[in-house]
């Protein structure tokens, strides 16, 4: 049985030799395409952008929508993965307590869906995305891989979808319904939102004052 622990041994080392180098070309490289884009059966609409041409708007509204600790916390939010857990023990819909460092995570380098075995390689990414790219890489990075609609990838190709113009100049209302629209971006309308994503909106706008009065997205315009 050596052999086999060998072989083994061997295949560790390899995918940890293998996630650091693209966890490493990542952190100044655009990442080109990912499993959920190759997989969609839409035909896809992205369009990379830097922070700096993303409104900061964007930025406070995901973070008030998806995860108001992103910048104290080491890429997991223990507290939501304990109350998630619960809650999923109760039955009915299955909630995650991700993070947006694990979402992106999984968004560049993973597939959708859930199984233990991608959530313990989407920790391990994790821990390498914080350790090695930093909070405001990261918020680029998911700004733009993240799906906002239709087949369509990225917060550049979600703005000029939906409201005709730059991801640079998007208003408070507006990026509170592209965050409000993240989970389900097949489903949700960010043009012209009814019902529970346009409360949703109007929730996460109420809150990007808070995010933004506290400092809770201080960490990405250090």
């Amino acid at each position: 049985m050596m052999w086999l622990g060998k072989f083994l041994a061997k295949i560790i080392l390899w995918f940890i030799g293998l996630s650091l180098a693209f966890v490493l070309l990542f952190k100044f490289v655009p990442p080109p395409v990912t499993a959920t884009m190759l997989m969609d059966e839409n035909s896809i609409t992205k369009d990379w952008e830097s922070l700096s041409n993303i409104d900061r708007n964007l930025v406070t509204a995901v973070i008030a929508a998806e995860d108001g600790k992103f910048c104290s916390h080491d890429g997991f939010d223990r507290e939501a993965i304990e109350q998630a857990i619960e809650r999923n023990a109760k039955g009915g819909r299955i909630r995650g307590g991700s993070t947006i460092s694990q979402q992106t995570a999984k968004n560049v380098f993973l597939w959708q869906g859930g199984g233990y075995v991608r959530k313990g390689f989407e920790a391990w990414f994790t821990f390498l995305i914080e350790k090695i790219w930093g909070k405001r890489r990261i918020m680029e990075v998911y700004l733009n891989v993240a799906e906002t609609g239709i087949g369509t990838y990225g917060a550049e190709a979600g703005a000029q979808r939906y409201f005709d113009h730059s991801a640079a100049q998007l208003s408070k209302v507006e990026a509170a319904r592209m965050a409000a629209a993240l989970p389900l971006p097949k489903k949700r309308s960010v043009a012209n939102p009814t019902g529970f994503t346009r409360r949703y909106g109007n929730t996460i706008a109420a809150r990007m004052g808070v995010v933004r009065r506290d400092g809770l997205d201080s960490c990405v315009y250090e």
